[in-house]
Formats: C-alpha cells, sequence, structure tokens
C-alpha cells in the first residue's frame, strides 16, 4: 500500500475481534467481570485485561469471530500455548457458506508448521515475531460477512491469543475470496510429483506457497521444477521453474560454504531449517515461502500446482526423491471453491 493512502480520508470504519470484544462491536470491548484472567486483575476491576485469552477444549471448535457486513480482513495476530504444532485447525467462511474457503493447520497457515521452535519470519505477507507471534496481511475481501472457526483436535486443553481487524467498506464488484488450501504426502511415492493445488475451477491469481520439506534421504533435495497448468492445460505446464531453490527465490542449493543458508525477504525466504547441525544429511525440515504479490499467477478458467522432488544418484543422474512434504497454496478466486481437498486426521498431520 502506498503510504500517500494514509493521508487521504476513507469512508471505512475499522472493527476488531478478540477475546476482549467477541463481536467486534463498538464501544464494547473489555467489559467482561468473568473472564479467565479475572483472578489477576482482581485488585484492578473491570476493564483491566480480564480476558485476553480463550480456551479451546479438546475436541472443541470455537467461533472466534463472526460479521455481517461488507468489508475485508486487513490483518490477524494469533498466539498459542500448544503441544502439537497441526492440533489446531484455522477455518474461514465467507458469505454465509458452509465450506470453508481457508481450512489449514493454524499454524502452517502462518508458515510455522513446527511452531515450538522460533525464528523470526520478516515479510510482506507474513510475519512471525518474538516469540511465536504470527501475522497475517493478506486482504481478505467479503460482501455479506464471514464466520472463523479454530478446532482443537488435540487431546489437551489449548490456550489461544487472537486479534483480527477488518475493515466495514464498500469492496469493488470484482472483488475476489482469499483461499488457503493445505496438503501433505508422507512419503511422497517413487517417481511422484508433489501437488501443491488442484480442484480449483474460476477465475482468479495464485498468491502464494509455504512448504515445509521433510528430507527422508540424505544428500541434497531440490533440483524439482515446480509447474503451474494454467486454463486448460494437460500434459505439460504453461510455467516450468528450473528448480525448487530457484523457485524459492534462491540458488544452488541455498548454500554458503558447504552449509545451507536461511533467509527471509520481503517475497520469499527459507527461514527456519530443523535441525540446524548437519547439511546434507537426512531427518532435517525446511520452512520456504514465495509470496506472488508483484507478480501474481492469473488464470482465467482453472488451475493445478505440482511440484517434483529430485535430488542427485551416481553418474550425475537425477534421482526421484521420497520425502515428506506438506504445503499451503495461498489464492484468490471469483467465487467460493467447494470442490476441497479432505484434510488429513490428526495422525497424518502430526509431524514426528
Amino acid at each position: 500500500m502506498d503510504l500517500q493512502y494514509l493521508s487521504v480520508s476513507h469512508d471505512i470504519e475499522t472493527i476488531s475481534f478478540s477475546a476482549e470484544n467477541v463481536h467486534g462491536e463498538k464501544g464494547k470491548g473489555a467489559m467482561d467481570t468473568e473472564g479467565v484472567a479475572a483472578s489477576s486483575a482482581r485488585d484492578l476491576g473491570k476493564g483491566w485485561k480480564i480476558s485476553p485469552f480463550v480456551y479451546i477444549e479438546a475436541g472443541e471448535t470455537k467461533e472466534i469471530a463472526k460479521a455481517d457486513f461488507q468489508g475485508a480482513i486487513k490483518h490477524i495476530w494469533m498466539t498459542i500455548a500448544c503441544e502439537l504444532s497441526r492440533s489446531l485447525i484455522l477455518r474461514i467462511y465467507w458469505d454465509d457458506s458452509s465450506v470453508p474457503s481457508v481450512e489449514v493447520p493454524l499454524c502452517d497457515f502462518f508458515c510455522s508448521a513446527i511452531h515450538q521452535s522460533f525464528k523470526p519470519l520478516s515479510s510482506l505477507a507474513v510475519c512471525v515475531n518474538p516469540s511465536r507471534g504470527y501475522n497475517s496481511y493478506f486482504e481478505m475481501p467479503f460482501f455479506k460477512g464471514f464466520r472463523i472457526t479454530v478446532e482443537n483436535l488435540g487431546k489437551k486443553r489449548v490456550t489461544l491469543y487472537y486479534q483480527i481487524d477488518a475493515e466495514k467498506k464498500k469492496i469493488p464488484e470484482n472483488s475476489l475470496y482469499f483461499h488457503a488450501q493445505f496438503h501433505r504426502t508422507n512419503p511422497l511415492p517413487y517417481k511422484e510429483v508433489y501437488t501443491i493445488l488442484d480442484q480449483v475451477q474460476g477465475r482468479g491469481q495464485y498468491v502464494g506457497t509455504y512448504m515445509l520439506w521433510g528430507v527422508n534421504q540424505n544428500g541434497w533435495w531440490g533440483e524439482g521444477e515446480i509447474k503451474f497448468y494454467l486454463d486448460g492445460d494437460q500434459e505439460y505446464p504453461s510455467i516450468c521453474g528450473t528448480g525448487t531453490e530457484d523457485y524459492f527465490c534462491g540458488a544452488y542449493n541455498f548454500d554458503v560454504n558447504g552449509r545451507y543458508f536461511e533467509f527471509s525477504t520481503p517475497y520469499s525466504g527459507m527461514y527456519k531449517i530443523e535441525p540446524t547441525d548437519e547439511t546434507y544429511l537426512a531427518n532435517r525440515r525446511f520452512n520456504l515461502y514465495r509470496w506472488h504479490i508483484v507478480d501474481p499467477v492469473y488464470f482465467k478458467e482453472n488451475i493445478r500446482v505440482t511440484i517434483q522432488a529430485l535430488g542427485w544418484r551416481s553418474d550425475g543422474r537425477y534421482l526421484a526423491r521420497q520425502d515428506d512434504i506438506s504445503s499451503v497454496a495461498y489464492y484468490y478466486l471469483d467465487r467460493i471453491n467447494e470442490e476441497r481437498s479432505v484434510l488429513p486426521d490428526m495422525d497424518d498431520l502430526e509431524i514426528i
């Protein structure tokens, strides 16, 4: 957004949803008297941080925000106290739809599949700040309203802090719905490609990729090409990359002086490696993101996105790898996509 936008008057009302104002109502924040932190505020009374968070019980799905006006979500902030990284599922529904347009493990949505360890992520679309403060800056328009829920698939109660900032305003008629689709394949079958996004029909633009790449074999893992199949492409794609590290805007294995080099920039990064010791050994996981902010991938009819898991074997030959790969695809669409993929159960989500 151009800074000049800030100096011009706009017909916009700011609405914010949090545990202190669940319904985002005007003049009704911090009114609780019996909140989860009432004991801590017992000497100060009403208005002194009595409901700063919510509990989500094991097996519970909690609605944390609901709106019935036209506008756009501008910012989402969350942080959690949770033992299992993928036990919480974030869902966002647009305009009275019963089908979520966002259905992603909460930590993966914020590019942090393994949330117990912290590394800062500094990008335009998503930031992870000390210590595990998760932020999304994707604009998410809606015509009638929205609903956001968080489901706890785990066996223990979870503490969730959150704030969702929205604008009540008239949006353009050609505004698109924000979507996020999660996939995981573990392990990737031999000689198969990994699917980042499929089952998308309509007009829109692809705006980002997050991947957690777990290597199950020794050696370099990122020779594979990313492919965008657009508007009826069949066997061959319209867009074909040159390598995994190239797609994420790096080069030559992300290797500096014989070791992987972490980086975080406004548009791309490999911002966290776990564990951080040996470079080319198995059982390491790489957090990668790529935002198509200045270079969206436009499609008019449909889109499918895949990536190869490719390394090296003897005599300079490629090796089709069998890694543990997860991803979140972020895109905008001119309709609510009801052909969503099925989210794995807790056992298939768990990172071991």
